[in-house]
């Protein structure tokens, strides 16, 4: 399955969702599944699997569907897990430590290779193996080790002068949950940004907009059974 250019990143974001299934497939011993079984699994359709596959050059036979093993290795290959990137972790507490303590790095192709802080207290702890680092060695560090990629768990406020320090580094890639939009300052760097308090929201519209639904079936079924 080759890569192309110009994929959306509407399939590129589904990507992680087949691969997450396709590993629990193989855990469970399963050898094949069709693009129907899949589509099930992931509430898509069969039509929507094999077009997304088919913008990778698409595979898997007819009337005998796709092995689970070398799906998951090719789509493993497409996201680029089997090369490792160097990470650096910015900002040590609350948050910063439960990303370095629970995210599965390795197996999503990330290395963490230096944690850094301002506070004296959590500096020279360690964290995941990693010993964290005075943020005044930052410059010393990422030019000595050449990270690929900066995680940023600061406040928003301080996110701006530490991206012009990282730009300067030359890093360009990023996984911030800072708040600030590094692409307004620098428009060239790839960038994912995760914001907890909007999934958080998009949750209570749903959860609003389904109890809504549910008491407008309720007042119909009502009126119903009134006018019956």
């Amino acid at each position: 399955m080759a890569k192309r250019d110009n994929i959306s990143m509407s399939v590129i974001r589904r990507l992680p969702r087949y691969y997450r299934f396709l590993s629990e497939l193989a855990q469970e011993g399963v050898m094949r599944i069709s693009s129907k079984e899949l589509a099930d699994k992931m509430r898509f359709t069969a039509s929507q699997v094999r077009q997304d596959f088919n913008c990778f050059g698409g595979f898997g036979q007819q009337g005998y569907g796709y092995s689970v093993e070398q799906l998951k290795n090719e789509i493993e290959s497409i996201l680029g897990l089997h090369e490792p990137k160097r990470a650096i972790l910015i900002g040590a507490g609350n948050l910063g430590r439960a990303v370095a303590a629970h995210m599965a790095f390795e197996p999503k192709g990330i290395k963490l290779i230096g944690i850094f802080d301002h506070d004296e207290k959590l500096i020279g702890t360690v964290l995941r193996n990693v010993k964290i680092s005075d943020m005044k060695l930052l410059e010393q560090f990422c030019l000595k080790h050449q990270p690929n990629l900066a995680i940023l768990c600061v406040p928003k406020e301080a996110a701006k002068e530490l991206s012009r320090r990282l730009y300067a580094l030359d890093i360009r890639y990023y996984w911030n949950f800072s708040h600030y939009d590094l692409t307004t300052d620098y428009p060239d760097v790839v960038v994912e940004n995760v914001h907890m308090s909007d999934s958080l929201m998009t949750l209570c519209y749903r959860i609003s907009d389904d109890i809504e639904k549910k008491q407008t079936q309720t007042h119909l079924q009502h009126n119903k059974e009134q006018s019956g």
